[in-house]
């Protein structure tokens, strides 16, 4: 046994990166338990592992006392003096116990410490691998579904897909391969358990930087990004070149870059917005595709505008039910109310009337 189990520690050195001092006191942590429990024995037992020779050696300790009360804790100091001269009082002795059939039960609980180390290291490799990931995108393999959750094999670790992380209307077969964002990796007792999302505004990001190079090297950035998953989704950009159109090269020739993001959305339409430093141009861009007359600022909350618009563009500025108001809003932060032209006008001459008739 102590051949084997000696090769086996040197193996998992090598192979899982699993110390060998680490496990050879885990092992002599759980003997002690498992003498304790086999042979009923008091709480002074030390179990000592020889690394070099794989024995196993159980050792009662023993406290050098006047008068011996429990001889199972307990050593005379006449008894400890035959031994060694130099013992004193409240000294400890170690005498040696080990039962003649002990090293079955030792190659037992042996074998399950490691197997327990093992799983453990596997589990924190994982883990480690994957936490790196974390707010990344990833690429996986759809195994199965259940009322809760779309299982996604990432490679090493099965990924889970919630409802509310997926896109309305979005089904998958299994072994269809689809992009994930990570959203949390935990560390859990069963094993790492990795959160993925496809609802999630980030996982536009990182499509935008996979598909746009000068968003990957931080010629062009992303700022803000509004979206209603599986529907339409608004991205505001500039660029930190003057040269380089950042809407542009986004969308890419021909619109190739943008739509091959909205192939593996399923078809999620994408308004690519210039951002601005001057908030009315930024709430003006965002509001796209609907033209915008003016922007009226209210004097009473910095984060609250009017938005003026034609009249025969008011239901586009608005969009279907309220859509594309709720994404240039979420968009640049601000709270837009949107009016037509004739009902600003409208506006105006009733309050003007108001004041007159005051």
């Amino acid at each position: 046994m102590s051949k084997e189990l000696l090769s086996a520690l040197t193996v998992l050195e090598e192979e899982k990166g699993i110390k060998k001092e680490v496990i050879i006191d885990a092992i002599e942590a759980a003997l002690v338990s498992a003498y304790k429990r086999h042979y009923n024995q008091a709480q002074n037992v030390e179990v000592e592992f020889d690394s070099k020779k794989g024995n196993i050696t159980v050792y009662a300790v023993k406290e050098v006392v006047e008068e011996v009360f429990d001889s199972r804790l307990e050593v005379s100091l006449q008894d400890a003096l035959e031994i060694n001269k130099a013992y004193e009082v409240g000294d400890s002795i170690r005498f040696e116990v080990t039962p003649k059939d002990f090293g079955r039960i030792a190659a037992q609980t042996a074998k399950q410490v490691i197997m327990q180390r093992v799983r453990e290291a596997e589990r924190s490799i994982v883990y480690d691998q994957y936490i790196q990931y974390e707010n990344e995108i990833v690429s996986g393999e759809v195994e199965r579904h259940d009322n809760r959750y779309i299982y996604v094999n990432l490679g090493k670790v099965e990924a889970v897909l919630a409802k509310i992380d997926q896109i309305p209307g979005e089904s998958f077969n299994p072994h269809d391969r689809i992009k994930v964002y990570i959203t949390k990796v935990e560390n859990a007792a069963k094993g790492p358990q990795v959160f993925v999302s496809r609802s999630h505004p980030d996982l536009l990001k990182r499509l935008f930087e996979q598909e746009v190079p000068e968003i990957y090297d931080g010629t062009v950035e992303i700022v803000s990004i509004a979206r209603e998953a599986g529907d339409r989704a608004k991205v505001a950009v500039r660029s930190n070149n003057p040269d380089i159109d950042a809407v542009g090269t986004c969308v890419g020739p021909k619109g190739q870059r943008v739509q091959t993001i909205v192939n593996e959305l399923k078809g999620e339409n994408m308004d690519i917005v210039e951002w601005n430093e001057d908030p009315a141009k930024y709430i003006a861009n965002a509001l796209n595709p609907a033209e915008v007359v003016n922007v009226v600022f209210n004097p009473e909350n910095d984060h609250a505008c009017t938005v003026v618009v034609p009249d025969h563009q008011l239901s586009l500025a608005i969009g279907k039910k309220g859509q594309n108001a709720r994404l240039a809003a979420k968009l640049t932060t601000f709270k837009i109310d949107i009016k037509s032209e004739s009902d600003m006008v409208n506006s105006s001459e009733e309050k003007e009337v108001s004041e007159t008739n005051k």
